[in-house]
């Protein structure tokens, strides 16, 4: 948010202020955020709160993004849904063809509320807009993926640099391997990184018109691209003993593995970088880079991850009003340097992130290196093919997805066949979102 549009904010919330003895306006906002990052959202509630004494947002929490866009849409059966709604990319699409939504862009123009649409970044932008440019969701906490690698491990292996080739990475698994290290790379399957992401740097489908966003008669192409080479690259790592499973449901996630010192690397979103920092035991020396590339292929940028905020339909004129207040609050240099300074997330706004930059704020600890999140978001303008995914049905696409290659992994069938089977599921998916929507189109 620029300084003008700060300004506009703050008399916005002074035209609106009644007496502060008065009554509060409140609106719901369920976030899907737990752990760390669930306490930030929750005080960024008590922050708009204690800023201004018209509106109370009364935040709460739903265990998960997942679970927040099901009990959203549960819970509009009822009439009680909230006025505004935390919801992660994978969602984008059925919100979008819901129709159950006041457009951002339109909110904060119905509530005289200026904002330069312009200032967000196109990686951003792309994912929450329509084809003419019109925000359809508030951009909040974003995310890209990177990798984490342990800088005592590589300098034992005699690894000089951090690698961002996946056949330089080779080259490091078998480095560390030899250096005595037992476990290279801590490998959990995630759709969002090994699919998607993964797609969006190659500048490869994920699927056909435009990755869905110029029709919804699209078929998942993802298991005959390059990501069934990576994929099998995967297993046969795994199998060398250059990688090893790391799951909760194998007992140790990838990043406890990680920060324990017992794996060298393993992939996240940049938002774990402030976690880790928590959590890291005294004298573990770690850093972050980009998502490797194939040397075959043009890098790309990787696309937005995390979430965005929706304003919910069938709501009061006030809580409109409450709900722009609080998004033009988080929106404000400050409140989103507060979100970076307790996550690991991004700023959202190029002015933001130019001035964080100008202030030195990626130059201490310990925050330093964590904007190598936005080189690689930022590293190509987006392409018909790097802007992002609309795809109906994508949290269900993405569990088809993770329960074959967890298949595969278990050797219980090839990556090949388990691609297709998935791919296959995906397109059922995709044909009933389709049916469900017929003659409509994304925005």
């Amino acid at each position: 948010m620029t300084q003008k549009l700060a300004t506009a904010a703050l008399l916005a919330l002074a035209a609106t202020a009644g007496s502060a003895s008065a009554e509060k306006i409140k609106f719901e906002y369920w976030y899907g955020l737990t752990g760390d990052l669930g306490a930030v959202v929750a005080e960024t509630c008590n922050r708009f709160n204690a800023a201004q004494d018209q509106y109370e947002a009364v935040c709460v929490g739903q265990d998960g993004y997942e679970k927040a866009v099901q009990n959203a849409i549960a819970a509009f059966r009822a009439q009680k849904h909230p006025t505004l709604l935390q919801s992660f990319d994978a969602g984008t699409a059925d919100l979008m063809l819901s129709g159950e939504f006041y457009p951002v862009h339109k909110l904060m123009q119905d509530t005289g509320v200026t904002v330069d649409w312009a200032d967000y970044f196109p990686g951003i932008a792309n994912y929450y807009s329509a084809s003419t440019g019109e925000f359809f969701s508030m951009p909040w906490n974003s995310s890209t993926p990177v990798y984490y690698f342990n800088k005592a491990h590589f300098e034992k292996a005699g690894i000089t640099e951090a690698p961002i080739t996946w056949e330089g990475m080779e080259e490091a698994f078998k480095a560390l391997k030899a250096s005595g290290q037992a476990c290279g790379f801590a490998y959990a399957p995630s759709s969002w990184i090994d699919l998607e992401q993964f797609s969006m740097a190659h500048n490869v489908p994920v699927a056909s018109n435009d990755n869905g966003y110029t029709g919804l008669d699209t078929e998942l192409l993802f298991n005959t691209t390059l990501h069934l080479k990576h994929m099998e690259n995967i297993q046969r790592w795994i199998s060398e003993g250059y990688a090893a499973i790391r799951t909760q449901a194998a007992g140790k996630t990838a990043r406890d593995s990680f920060v324990e010192g017992e794996c060298s690397i393993f992939f996240s979103s940049i938002a774990d970088h402030n976690t880790i920092h928590k959590i890291a035991p005294e004298g573990l020396s770690w850093d972050v880079q980009i998502i490797p590339t194939y040397e075959e292929a043009e890098r790309h940028n990787t696309v937005v991850g995390g979430a965005s905020l929706w304003v919910l339909s069938g709501k009061t004129d006030d809580e409109y009003k409450a709900a722009a207040a609080y998004l033009a609050f988080i929106a404000t240099k400050p409140e989103q340097q507060f979100l970076l300074e307790n996550s690991g997330y991004i700023p959202v706004t190029k002015s933001t992130y130019d001035a964080l930059v100008a202030e030195g704020f990626y130059a201490k600890e310990p925050y330093i290196n964590r904007d190598i999140a936005m080189k690689s978001l930022t590293w190509t303008e987006p392409t018909n093919l790097t802007k992002g995914l609309r795809l109906g049905g994508m949290i269900q696409i993405r569990s088809e997805w993770t329960a074959e290659v967890e298949a595969a992994l278990a050797g219980q069938k090839s990556m090949k066949e388990a691609l297709d089977t998935a791919a296959a599921r995906g397109n059922e998916i995709l044909a009933r979102f389709a049916k469900t929507y017929e003659g409509k189109m994304f925005p």
